[in-house]
């Protein structure tokens, strides 16, 4: 097969585009692809050719770029509507197994700024919990998690290794979680958190915020997590308003 030089018509890359998605579509999530040499000369196109069109896929999300790995196939997205659902509830919900690990757990008397979304009095213990949760095992998500030891007192990060953190206020602390407040915005991420969800710096993703509540009343937590903007999508169902009377 003759190769193609870089200057490749639209309608050529549209046909590498449907070679590799017929490729993709016999691999699964997170299997590499061939080598762009390799796979270039299968295909019969110049390197430039192929990799606008991997170019093209990886910004349509089906490709993922490892940096000094290669080229993967991405997984399905996970669907979360905007709920006050722990993330192993949401993960279960999905048919998917939950997991997490502690990466990093302190404790520190809070500042102004953190005592005023804690709504606690400044100086009050708070741990710090950064996890890494999973989905099926593979990175999903960073969690910066803030808790108050007022709510849930000797909590350790260890004890929230593998486990909801709304599970232990439940079952240990007695004291649910009732009601929360959460944002949501498009973010890029960072190098540290980038190599803890196993992708590139600067990759898009979602960035939440949320504090939560008690039934006592409590603040239970300040937790800011960002999600792999690959793996995750938020659905919001909407209504429209009542009609004027």
């Amino acid at each position: 097969m003759s190769t193609v030089h870089e200057g490749a018509a639209p309608g050529k890359q549209q046909q590498v585009r449907e070679q590799l998605e017929t490729l993709i579509a016999g691999l699964v999530p997170g299997e590499p692809l061939p080598a762009e040499r390799d796979l270039a000369r299968e295909l019969g196109v110049a390197r430039m050719t192929l990799r606008r069109v991997v170019d093209g896929l990886v910004d349509d999300q089906r490709l993922i770029r490892r940096r000094g790995a290669g080229t993967f196939v991405a997984g399905a997205k996970v669907t979360q509507r905007l709920a006050a659902t722990s993330f192993s509830a949401d993960m279960r919900a999905r048919g998917m197994r939950p997991g997490s690990r502690t990466i990093e757990a302190r404790r520190f008397p809070a500042g102004m700024m953190l005592a005023g979304l804690l709504d606690v009095p400044p100086q009050t213990d708070v741990l710090y919990v950064r996890r890494l949760r999973l989905a099926d095992d593979e990175p999903m998500a960073v969690e910066d998690l803030h808790v108050p030891a007022t709510v849930a007192p000797g909590l350790t990060g260890e004890d929230l290794e593998g486990t909801s953190f709304y599970d232990l206020l439940a079952e240990r602390y007695g004291d649910p979680v009732v009601s929360g407040t959460q944002t949501v915005e498009p973010a890029l991420v960072n190098p540290d958190v980038a190599d803890l969800l196993g992708v590139e710096a600067g990759s898009p993703v979602f960035l939440f915020e949320r504090t939560s509540r008690v039934r006592s009343g409590g603040v239970a937590e300040f937790v800011r997590s960002t999600y792999r903007g690959d793996r995750y999508r938020i659905v919001v169902d909407i209504f429209p308003p009542d009609p004027a009377s």
